[in-house]
């Protein structure tokens, strides 16, 4: 939803600019919708065994209708300059946020599922204008902060294939036509995949990549040589690997097959838009937290779910799973990722292990927080803003 170039004008490399803005009718087709919602049963006593409960669903899609304001975080969005480009046939729309600094190095965040650009609002000010947030000059970045192609106000997709490394190549060719030659990455869930993509396609121009979230996916052979040598902390990082992959696989296994029959029920309910996200807010972020708010705040998870529910996207971001399943050429060896590489590590949620990450990624910097789980850029915003100024001064200084 907003201002977009029109047809004619996607056709060609400019760049136009965009601002955010639902229609209220949209906004009291939401409202409308929810105080309909046709509520199931629930079985006594589950909690969150098998989903969200309603009991505590209910009261967050009334907190959605009645006291969560859009409008608001809408001009908070759009605080900052945003902007659609067509690039490969794709309408792309991204944030372009330059630091004050004049020397400051250019760099992409790259946001997962299901995420959106609102995953970084609280890392924009600090990472744009370090001096006024405790930093120093030199640990300035512009950044670039795009939306995945059919995630967010990337819409709409434009065909089938954007694969991952489609994608990586779309975002390279968006850096280019920004002006920057070289450029620094970094990404979560999702973007920790295509960050190394873009490593791969375009490593000349790329000073150094930056993950969280970071998923390494042994072969049969690595499971079996490496549990004999694994260290405590790596056996507990494969064990919530092996828990992940038996026990939390459904909402991968529906995006990754049949992401349009999923996309009937969530574009056309609220509620169960909802709950398909808040549900990962819940799995994903620091066990620590009872509920999703006590790690991200209540009006951050719902300006996220609003996103995705204003501009229809559950199928269209689903597909990004079903083109990674069905891609021939992900299931092949791929280069190794040479340009030089970090790795922030959540104690509490992450798998990665550090000797199968070095195996395709050229890997200088291994970081480990002890608080905030999948979503470090809104549960630990001051880590992530601190170990992403370290790596890049590192490289500097290098």
């Amino acid at each position: 939803m907003g201002h977009a170039a029109s047809t004619a004008e996607k056709t060609n490399d400019s760049i136009k600019p965009f601002l955010i803005h639902v229609p209220q009718a949209d906004l009291d087709d939401l409202h409308d919708r929810l105080a309909r919602t046709r509520w199931p049963d629930e079985l006594p006593g589950v909690n969150w065994s098998r989903g969200v409960p309603l009991r505590y669903l209910m009261e967050l899609a009334e907190y959605w209708r009645t006291s969560y304001e859009w409008r608001k975080c809408e001009v908070e969005l759009n605080q900052h300059a945003q902007f659609t480009t067509t690039i490969d046939g794709q309408n792309v729309h991204f944030l372009h946020v330059r630091s004050p600094e004049p020397d400051a190095t250019p760099l992409m965040l790259i946001h997962g599922w299901p995420g959106s650009v609102v995953e970084f609002l609280d890392v924009i000010g600090p990472l744009t204008n370090p001096r006024a947030h405790g930093g120093e000059a030199a640990d300035a970045f512009h950044l670039v902060i795009p939306s995945h192609p059919g995630h967010g106000f990337s819409q709409p997709l434009s065909e089938p294939g954007w694969t991952r490394v489609r994608i990586a190549k779309a975002f390279s060719e968006l850096m280019h036509r920004l002006g920057y030659e070289r450029y620094g990455i970094q990404g979560g869930d999702e973007g920790a995949f295509i960050a190394p993509d873009m490593g791969r396609v375009d490593p000349a121009h790329i000073i150094g990549i930056h993950v969280n979230a970071f998923v390494t996916i042994p072969s049969l052979m690595q499971i079996l040589t490496g549990l004999v040598f694994f260290s405590k902390a790596e056996r507990k990082r494969f064990a919530r690997f092996k828990h992940f992959r038996d026990e939390m696989m459904g909402y991968l296994q529906l995006q990754s097959t049949r992401p349009q029959t999923l996309a009937y029920g969530l574009t056309d309910s609220p509620a169960g838009q909802l709950a398909w996200i808040v549900e990962k807010f819940k799995e994903w972020t620091d066990p620590a937290a009872e509920l999703p708010e006590n790690a991200v705040s209540r009006d951050r998870i719902l300006t996220n779910v609003s996103v995705h529910w204003f501009n229809r996207t559950a199928g269209s971001s689903a597909s990004q799973y079903y083109e990674t399943l069905h891609d021939a050429d992900a299931k092949k060896k791929k280069p190794r990722n040479t340009v030089p590489t970090g790795v922030a590590v959540s104690l509490t949620q992450d798998v990665a292990i550090r000797r199968w990450a070095k195996r395709d990624n050229n890997i200088v910097h291994w970081s480990e927080f002890e608080r905030g789980g999948h979503f470090a850029a809104l549960e630990v915003p001051e880590f992530l803003v601190g170990d992403v100024r370290e790596f890049f001064r590192r490289l500097r200084q290098a």
